[in-house]
């Protein structure tokens, strides 16, 4: 049984409101034959599954298609056209100081998260020249989004004025599941359309949080906005600014933690594409990749959106057709680009590590990575350049590629004006469509950790929790359920989880919020 003051249970941040779920009382370790799970998929949510079994003395074996471990947060060696060899990624993450669970697993090979460091704000740019920072907003709610409002250029009296309170009011009292049955029939668009939100704070402080999504606000349920805003502003006081790793995604979190793997007995098994997956009539699975086949005890499908839906297509044994359907009517949010541009000269030097921006045709984001990771600064300091990357979410699916590109380099040197004298002297443009898309409706088609099989569990962040998380978090969370869920049936002590507080803080907001569209129809 997990003692009150085991590790697990220490407080993983500054919010004193911050919920703790106990871990389930259970044997601290296998005793005798150890049971064996395949995980499949070596992204955040296969690792934090993985972790949690071998911990317990399960033995695992972690497949994954890809070389590198991380999935959508992962990176892999490649070099630039002069010969130098550079890591490659999908792009940039934040690691806020909400992700309790991911960093929780973090802390596993860096007990005080020193491989990651501090960014020092949040700045935030519109087209039109608007400038917004959460550096000076304080942390806890309510003060935290009155002093965004009070401090923020993008809102005037009379912008406040006009405003919808009544319809804003779900806001208030977030709760999950209940606020699907809310908000999920409404888009994020028409929501912010009720609420009569001002249109420059619309793209600067709730688009970005739609389109972190990489979908478009029109198509992604309010539901989900609503849950980021409880999240980061009224749920939490751990505030909006957040870390990232002081070195590229392999060398500060992943190979450490594969390391951990191993040392508890399990085996990682890289370019291991799972392709069939098939009930053995004497119980537990068999497990075809495109090299061997193997048997094991129990399963965890970690895999994205679109190898998930492919792998249960291919393995019409899985649970039962109700199930393997609702997974195969599953889809995709729209296509994204990653350019990662290596420049002859450097950006300004007030240029900031990370900044959003909003009002632009695609671009969402811009990094200046020598301002943080340890490859980029050397390079940059070698060269005299600069490391660049750009972000555009939810790019249409009938764009052309090549103009697309160019378009976002041009959008950048609109931001950074000092960028159109310089050469690119490396480029990588990354292309990808596997993010899950949460559409208007789409919450209860969703799947649970728990399937109709207890040994066959899902874990990702397109599984529905119960739990106030979302994107790496929501990874991490549900791949420590879904070892839960099997440690569970070996008698093995559960997973201590911790989330941001699991419905509005204040009493008087809740209060409010009982007042706000669809109270009764969610009662």
């Amino acid at each position: 049984m997990s003692r009150p003051g085991h590790p697990e249970h220490v407080r993983r941040g500054r919010d004193r409101r911050a919920r703790l779920l106990p871990a389930r009382p259970g044997k601290r370790r296998v005793e005798g034959p150890r049971p064996t799970t395949a995980v499949v998929g070596g992204g955040i949510a296969g690792l934090a599954a993985a972790t949690a079994l071998a911990e317990r003395g399960v033995a695992v074996t972690l497949y994954e298609r890809q070389p590198y471990l991380g999935g959508r947060a992962g990176g892999w060696p490649t070099s630039l056209p002069d010969g130098t060899p550079v890591t490659m990624s999908r792009g940039f993450h934040a690691f806020f100081r909400q992700y309790y669970n991911l960093r929780g697993l973090l802390r596993r090979t860096d007990p005080g998260l020193r491989r990651l460091t501090a960014l020092p704000d949040y700045p935030l740019l519109h087209a039109d020249g608007t400038r917004e920072s959460f550096r000076r907003v304080p942390r806890t709610p309510p003060c935290n989004a009155l002093g965004f409002a009070l401090l923020s250029p993008s809102f005037t009296l009379r912008d406040l004025r006009r405003m919808d309170p009544v319809a804003a009011l779900p806001l208030l009292d977030v709760r999950v599941p209940e606020i699907y049955d809310r908000l999920d029939h409404t888009s994020a668009h028409d929501f912010l359309d009720a609420v009569r939100f001002p249109g420059r704070a619309r793209h600067l402080a709730f688009e970005v949080f739609s389109r972190s999504f990489f979908a478009d606000p029109r198509r992604l349920s309010a539901a989900e906005m609503a849950l980021m805003f409880h999240i980061y502003f009224l749920g939490s006081s751990e505030g909006l600014l957040f870390d990232v790793p002081r070195a590229p995604f392999p060398a500060a979190l992943w190979q450490p933690l594969a390391d951990h793997l191993r040392r508890h007995g399990a085996e990682v098994r890289t370019s291991a594409a799972v392709e069939h997956i098939a009930p053995r009539p004497d119980g537990g699975y068999q497990v075809i990749t495109d090299r061997d086949e193997r048997h094991h005890d129990s399963v965890v499908l970690a895999l994205d959106t679109a190898g998930l839906r492919r792998l249960v297509a291919r393995s019409d044994g899985l649970a039962d057709a109700p199930w393997r359907e609702r997974i195969g009517r599953l889809r995709n949010a729209p296509p994204f680009l990653v350019t990662r541009l290596w420049l002859d000269r450097p950006v300004a030097p007030d240029r900031p590590g990370f900044l959003g921006t909003g009002g632009f045709p695609t671009l969402d984001n811009i990094s200046v990575l020598e301002r943080w990771e340890d490859e980029a600064a050397h390079w940059a300091a070698r060269t005299g350049g600069s490391v660049l990357e750009l972000h555009a979410y939810a790019v249409g699916a009938q764009t052309s590629r090549d103009v697309e590109e160019k378009r976002l380099i041009e959008q950048m040197h609109r931001v950074y004006p000092e960028t159109r004298g310089a050469t690119i002297v490396g480029a990588r443009h990354e292309w990808r469509d596997d993010c899950p898309l949460f559409p208007v409706g789409g919450y209860r088609a969703r799947p649970t950790v728990r399937t109709p099989d207890p040994a066959l569990v899902v874990a990702g962040d397109l599984v529905r929790t119960g739990l106030p998380v979302a994107l790496m978090e929501r990874a991490a969370t549900t791949g420590f359920l879904a070892a839960d869920a099997l440690l569970e049936r070996w008698g093995l002590r559960g997973v201590a989880l911790w989330t941001v507080p699991h419905r509005g803080r204040s009493a008087l907001l809740r209060s409010l919020a009982g007042w706000g569209p669809g109270t009764r129809a969610a009662r």
